[in-house]
């Protein structure tokens, strides 16, 4: 194909990527402004491509200079998104400035400089950008966990790599070989500019999707009332935890109910009820500490999984829950309620560490808890042995 034929095949994909990600806009409203800008983006370097396509009409340098200045506000929208996946953004008076500041060396370097501008200096600018959009999404902590991301940066990494190239390398080919070597390096520009413009779309949109597939299954496993893992949540995750432990090490859990709720929920009302949910939630999640998991099970039962914990360990945790809640619920905000918990304990080492099992152990003794009058932490008679040893 000749060098006309990639420049419309750029712009057609461009056109067809901003389609895209529109239409996506319309599913994705959390990520509304990313995906906004995203597909700005394309629309510039579409009017940056019709431009470069005619700079020879324009006076002097100015059809190469504005038609770099366009495509550098491209890139710099690209980048845009990408910092607002994080809640992050560059002021307008900076980008403002920086393409000002392009735009005046153009004109400061005059017809003389037009071709060492095109070739070679102009690509400077895009290779920095490209690199700084690849950190930032390389850092992001929003898609730090997500399968797409390395694709992503990998992405901007070759393009800025490619144009760095463009930029420090292809000069001296230049003087070696002469200028039959530019035709070649504009038609090899323009394949990769192909290939970019498909890349990072479907790139940049996989980001998103897979974004939007994760916090789908997040919700799906949280518990709306409390926002602690739900019972799906609990035993598809904390197999996981237990199995990133290592072999010997001790975990325990607690199975929690809390007393008498029905009398609550009759007492003070539903609402009361679920505020005492809420606020035992919140105690179990500040004392268990960011290494548990805390999960609601059903109604008023609740477990805390204590990966690479003695039942020493589990017991002073589970005093602490118990009488922080207890004195929490006693002040509350308006309306103090006389709530308590009952708590059983069950603990098991690595190589033996079934989840099932487990918390049918840790029920057992909670069953005993509520037997001998609620209120009160009963260790399962398997765990004191297993810690006796």
């Amino acid at each position: 194909m000749d060098l006309a034929t990639l420049w419309y095949l750029t712009t057609g994909t461009l056109l067809v990527a901003a389609a895209m990600t529109l239409w996506e806009r319309k599913a994705q409203a959390q990520r509304s402004r990313e995906l906004g800008l995203w597909a700005a983006a394309y629309g510039v370097f579409v009017v940056g491509c019709v431009l470069s396509m005619n700079r020879a009409h324009f006076p002097g340098v100015s059809g190469p200079a504005i038609s770099n200045v366009v495509m550098i506000l491209g890139y710099l929208l690209v980048l845009q998104g990408a910092l607002a996946l994080d809640g992050r953004e560059m002021r307008p008076a900076p980008i403002a400035g920086l393409l000002a500041a392009i735009g005046a060396a153009w004109f400061a370097a005059g017809t003389g400089a037009v071709s060492l501008f095109w070739n070679h200096v102009s690509a400077f600018p895009i290779a920095v950008i490209c690199a700084l959009t690849a950190m930032t999404l390389w850092r992001s902590r929003t898609v730090r966990k997500l399968r797409s991301r390395p694709v992503a940066v990998a992405v901007f990494v070759c393009h800025s790599l490619f144009y760095a190239a463009r930029t420090f390398i292809v000069p001296i080919v230049t003087a070696i070989h002469g200028d039959a070597v530019l035709p070649v390096v504009a038609e090899i520009t323009m394949y990769e500019a192909v290939l970019f413009s498909v890349a990072m779309a479907m790139s940049l949109l996989a980001l998103v999707r897979e974004e939007d597939r994760a916090r789908l299954l997040a919700t799906t496993r949280t518990d709306f009332l409390t926002e602690l893992h739900n019972r799906q949540g609990f035993f598809e995750l904390a197999p996981k935890r237990l199995s990133q432990a290592g072999e010997t090490a001790s975990h325990s859990l607690l199975a929690i109910d809390l007393d008498h709720f029905k009398a609550i929920n009759d007492r003070y009302g539903h609402e009361a009820g679920d505020s005492v949910l809420k606020l035992f939630a919140g105690v179990a999640r500040d004392i268990a500490g960011p290494e548990a998991m805390s999960a609601r099970l059903g109604g008023e039962e609740f477990a805390i999984l204590l990966p690479n914990r003695t039942v020493a360990e589990a017991r002073t945790v589970a005093e602490d829950v118990a009488g922080h809640f207890a004195e929490a619920a006693a002040q509350g905000d308006g309306l103090a309620i006389p709530a308590t918990v009952s708590i059983g304990i069950a603990a098991a080492s690595g190589q033996e560490a079934d989840l099932v099992a487990l918390l049918a152990a840790a029920d057992r003794a909670l069953y005993q808890a509520k037997m001998a009058g609620r209120n009160r932490i009963e260790v399962a008679k398997s765990a004191l042995v297993a810690d006796a040893a």
